[in-house]
């Protein structure tokens, strides 16, 4: 074999490898769920599918009047709800600007065994308009609007099922 053969032959393994070492350790992480994290809604969370080992994101609006906040530190208590299910969340930090009641909310942290999200971060949305999507998403299954207002669409199929 030519030393020029030899040393394309060498670069050829060299990024098969390289290769396959990013690919394992790609499929590692996502095995691992390091980086990944899932949307659950408060109503899914109460029905039990949320993980308590994994870090998740839950989102919905900021129940009015349940924001509690510790005075001796930056340890922050409040209520997340969907408008069929809530969720007690903790979160030690800054909190946003933009948080506040009645307001939607993205908390990315993990479920504990007593069913408290413990919130490692919290995602305020950025404008007076703005849902983000996956909160939307989730209003809507409840069949809610974003100020709790049942949804017309569903308010007409649930007065067709009780006649």
């Amino acid at each position: 074999m030519t030393p020029k053969r030899k040393n394309r032959l060498m670069l050829v393994l060299f990024v098969i490898f390289g290769g396959v070492t990013a690919v394992g350790l790609g499929l590692y992480a996502l095995d691992k769920g390091v980086g990944i994290s899932i949307f659950y809604s408060p109503q899914q969370i109460a029905a039990g599918e949320a993980p308590t080992d994994k870090r998740i994101r839950a989102g919905g609006m900021v129940q009015k009047g349940s924001v509690k906040r510790d005075q001796s530190s930056l340890k922050v208590e409040f209520v997340l709800t969907d408008y069929k299910q809530n969720l007690n969340v903790i979160y030690e930090g800054i909190l946003p600007d933009l948080f506040r009641e009645g307001q939607g909310i993205v908390a990315q942290g993990q479920l504990d065994s007593e069913g408290v999200f413990r919130a490692v971060e919290v995602l305020a949305k950025h404008d007076e308009k703005y849902m983000p999507p996956e909160v939307a998403e989730a209003l809507e299954k409840a069949g809610v609007d974003a100020s709790g207002e049942q949804l017309e669409s569903n308010a007409n199929y649930q007065l067709e099922v009780s006649q």
